[in-house]
């Protein structure tokens, strides 16, 4: 397990939530509590700060995080380039938080994960080696690339790639060490909570395992 003065958590939430009609997703509430609770559970505790990337509600957040960070774009990046109605998509936010961070490594999670395995990042911990720079979870069929741990000394990379155009974290990912975490054991847990019906059979899911369990 990597000590957790060498991880900083970052839960992001800055997205425009539109298949949820706008919405903001991490606040949305699952199972009696926002979704970002969830997953801001999973790093307490296992990092050394724990932030949260979003660009609205950042007092509602500030409730679980020791820091709300808002994106700031790379500084040769144009202002509205690949911008959509101000959010930038996570790898935004992934940049924001590795250029903040003061720890070797970056934990990453989606808010819209509430179901999330309790170790997760016990589990992405243990796949880390000498020339890993990115280890990420995987549920037997795809990757989750936004369910990670990222080496900090990413960010002066990934910031030229994003003056240079690329906008998506999978993209961003092909250029460098990856290290993939076979996690089908727990793969309904790993999905995004994308839309109302897909949180209901979730909800669903959890309380017929949690009934098998008693």
């Amino acid at each position: 397990m990597i000590p957790r003065n060498m991880l900083t958590g970052l839960v992001l939430a800055g997205g425009a939530g539109r298949r949820m009609g706008g919405r903001d997703k991490g606040l949305e509430p699952f199972a009696g509590r926002p979704m970002v609770a969830y997953v801001c559970a999973r790093l307490s505790g296992r990092v050394s700060e724990l932030w949260i990337s979003a660009n609205r509600h950042p007092d509602e957040y500030r409730r679980y995080a020791d820091r709300v960070l808002a994106d700031a774009p790379p500084p040769g990046m144009a202002q509205d380039s690949g911008a959509e109605h101000g959010y930038q998509g996570p790898l935004m936010g992934l940049y924001t938080g590795l250029s903040a961070a003061q720890t070797p490594w970056l934990v990453v999670l989606p808010c819209d994960t509430p179901a999330l395995p309790d170790d997760v990042i016990e589990r992405l911990a243990a796949a880390v080696d000498d020339d890993a720079e990115i280890v990420v979870a995987h549920d037997g069929e795809r990757a989750h690339h936004v369910i990670a741990l990222v080496r900090t000394g990413l960010a002066a990379p990934l910031g030229q790639a994003i003056e240079r155009g690329v906008r998506s974290v999978k993209d961003f990912y092909a250029g460098h060490a990856v290290r993939y975490v076979n996690m089908a054991d727990r793969a309904a847990g790993l999905a995004n909570v994308n839309t109302a019906a897909e949180r209901g059979r979730l909800e669903a899911m959890l309380e017929q395992e949690a009934a098998v369990c008693r």
